[in-house]
């Protein structure tokens, strides 16, 4: 099966030059099917309504090759409105950069046997990011209706980011939630925390202060967690022992079977020398979020998916029931799905290859979501009562009945992620 990965906006660009370095300079001969075209090129749309970070990317990433069709810029930002990336820039001067990659998005599509679906690299926060990948996602969706989506959506910081940043969120998660198939949902403040804390045990702190965490350590470790569940696995071979590239859509069946429910958490470890499998696990489950912070309960999970990667493979059969077990308790997955934990495994550790080191990856439909997007609704909704930044959005056609719709969107979805936990 072959799949399409579009990355749109300067996050999702960033992100996908980490993953394509992973993919390009790591990945076997036997498994490059699922990325790579029968010419060699890879097979990614990469969009940004600005040239800097696109015109990068081709340098930087290396042993692999982007088609020069597929680098599709503009000549002007989004202004970090919603709005304006979905509506993009009218008038004949500049052709339209959803029509631009559409049309590019159409010719890959031509180059394949069979297209089973897409992986979208894209942010919240920004106009092009969550604007224009919300846009491309529906259109999508509307063309190629039986080929999946699997959005890759970075959240931005709680603060800081931009005044406009939970209107983009609320509008492009609302977005999400109608047209994509499943949601890997990253947020910078834990991703931040998170690598911080793997840096400590190599960097000391100096005079006391925290060392920075860098832009490009966050989208690397954000990389590192699809390379964990998104690099082909043992298990999902065929019998010639050729990957075709189904782990994404595999995991929307693992992990999305109901259709109002699609955020997925991801957490991942990675470490040299014997795997231990139950230590690692009890380290890994320290990052799952236990309850909601404004005091909702305790978060619970549908479903949990773990992926084990090790030179010795078979190591981790050994430790499965132990795993899983300490799982499906940390994640307090519910009564009501006999069979909540699943587990794949795979002989290279694609994160660290030419050392002897192991990885777990765990993603999981976890109620955690819920508590962004209620921040979001509390937020936008302020914002919104206030009458603030609105004719910032009303230019570019996006009235006020569609931030009623999103509201009600991500209320009910916050609604049901929170009922999870009743018997």
């Amino acid at each position: 099966m072959s799949l399409v990965w579009l990355q749109v906006g300067q996050c999702g660009n960033q992100i996908g030059q980490e993953w394509w370095q992973i993919v390009c300079n790591n990945a076997s001969e036997a498994d490059r099917y699922p990325y790579f075209s029968r010419d060699g090129m890879i097979n990614a749309i990469c969009v940004d309504s600005e040239p800097k970070v696109v015109r990068k990317l081709g340098k930087q990433v290396t042993r692999g090759n982007f088609r020069d069709s597929n680098l599709i810029v503009g000549r002007r930002g989004r202004g970090n409105n919603w709005a304006f990336g979905y509506s993009g820039v009218g008038g004949d001067t500049e052709k339209s950069l959803l029509a631009r990659t559409m049309e590019s998005f159409r010719h890959e599509l031509e180059r394949r046997d069979c297209y089973s679906g897409t992986v979208l690299l894209h942010s919240l926060c920004g106009g092009t990011g969550s604007g224009l990948g919300a846009r491309l996602c529906e259109e999508i969706r509307d063309t190629y209706p039986a080929g999946h989506i699997l959005s890759v959506a970075v959240a931005p910081h709680e603060t800081g980011d931009t005044p406009l940043q939970h209107y983009n969120s609320l509008l492009c998660l609302s977005s999400l939630q109608r047209y994509s198939d499943g949601i890997l949902l990253f947020q910078n403040d834990d991703i931040m925390h998170r690598v911080a804390a793997l840096g400590e045990k190599k960097v000391p702190l100096v005079s006391g202060v925290e060392t920075p965490v860098s832009l490009a350590a966050m989208n690397s470790h954000i990389a590192s967690c699809l390379a964990g569940l998104l690099y082909p696995t043992n298990t999902l071979r065929t019998r010639s022992a050729v990957s075709v590239g189904i782990e994404p859509w595999e995991i929307i069946r693992t992990l999305c079977p109901m259709s109002t429910l699609k955020f997925l958490h991801t957490t991942q470890i990675c470490r040299r020398g014997t795997p231990f499998w139950d230590r690692v696990t009890v380290s890994l489950t320290k990052n799952i979020p236990r309850a909601s912070p404004d005091g909702a309960g305790l978060h619970h999970s549908t479903s949990v998916l773990a992926v084990s990667r090790a030179s010795q493979d078979k190591s981790f059969l050994l430790s499965q029931d132990s795993v899983l077990m300490k799982l499906k308790q940390s994640y307090r997955c519910v009564p009501w799905n006999p069979f909540p934990v699943d587990c794949w495994t795979g002989s290279q550790n694609i994160l660290d290859p030419s050392q002897q080191s192991h990885s777990l990856t765990v993603c999981a439909n976890h109620s955690s979501a819920a508590d962004l997007m209620r921040r979001v609704i509390h937020r936008a909704q302020a914002m919104y009562e206030a009458q603030a930044y609105l004719h910032w959005y009303q230019q570019y056609g996006c009235e006020k009945e569609d931030f009623q719709e999103a509201f009600h969107t991500l209320q009910s979805v916050a609604e049901d992620y929170s009922k999870l936990g009743e018997p």
